[in-house]
């Protein structure tokens, strides 16, 4: 599922090419119990993730994915189609992440994409500040996981000092 209204490909894509109230959508990613558990045994070696005749045991009664897992998915996804391959600086942060639902062995995931926010910096004005909301919705229509972004681009067209 890809719905992208850039009218530019990521290695053409500066601060003015996001527009506020755009929204774009990227994936989908299926998640395996296989990738389940190798991110688990990598990075959150948690019951719940790591096996399933444990996780039966747990508030969730399966295994499920890490948060950070479901977090990895949607960087994957967001630098892949969201990000300028030659205008992104860097980001200050997130805000406000949440996950809202478990991602489950089977689940597909996509991420939809909302400019909240683009500002030119005043004090360097060959870049610029977007905000972006985004959420990692799986195949039921259900946000599993929701963030506020911010990322700094360089300007096609720098401002005057």
């Amino acid at each position: 599922m890809a719905q992208d209204n850039f009218s530019l490909p990521r290695d053409q894509r500066y601060f003015e090419d996001y527009k506020v109230g755009a929204v774009h959508r990227y994936g989908s990613i299926k998640i395996t119990e296989a990738d389940i558990v190798d991110f688990a045994k990598k990075f959150d070696p948690q019951p719940m993730h790591l096996d399933p005749r444990a996780a039966k045991n747990t508030p969730f009664g399966e295994l499920i994915a890490s948060g950070w897992h479901t977090a990895a998915v949607l960087s994957r996804l967001f630098v892949e189609n969201y990000l300028s391959s030659v205008a992104s600086v860097a980001s200050p942060g997130i805000d406000d992440l949440r996950w809202k639902a478990p991602v489950r062995p089977g689940d597909t995931l996509y991420a939809r994409i909302t400019v909240v926010d683009a500002r030119r910096s005043a004090s360097k004005p060959d870049r610029g500040m977007v905000k972006s909301a985004i959420d990692v919705i799986n195949q039921h229509n259900e946000t599993v996981m929701s963030m506020k972004v911010m990322n700094l681009f360089m300007c096609r067209n720098p401002a005057p000092r």
